[in-house]
């Protein structure tokens, strides 16, 4: 059952959220595992110190409604469901939390929770 189109301030208003939710929460794992997260209003980065300089962009696409992550060279486009409450990459069912985690574990090789 597809989600019922919301308004342009309630995306805002949840994108905010939990993109604020996952700052504070990577930036604790980014003091454990030794990655830098920068950014705010509405946009976040994370640097890994590896040969490689490599970056992890997550940040909102207003036009589309959706939460867009560039990592590991692929491009994950998080959508807003109803029934999770969350931010969700249609492709697996996965939630923003939940996607993170996996990408985070993928590059550091060990197990994160987001």
């Amino acid at each position: 059952m597809p989600n019922e189109p919301m308004s342009e301030q309630e995306f805002a208003k949840r994108c905010d959220h939990a993109l604020e939710a996952l700052r504070r929460r990577l930036q604790e794992l980014g003091d454990e595992h030794e990655f830098d997260v920068e950014g705010g209003s509405g946009k976040l980065e994370i640097m890994f110190d590896d040969e490689h300089e490599t970056r992890f962009v997550i940040s909102p696409n207003a036009p589309v409604q959706q939460i867009w992550i560039s990592a590991l060279t692929t491009s994950f486009k998080l959508g807003w469901s109803d029934q999770a409450q969350a931010f969700v990459l249609d492709k697996t069912g996965e939630t923003l939390s939940q996607l993170m985690g996996r990408i985070l574990s993928q590059q550091l090789d060990a197990g994160i929770e987001v």
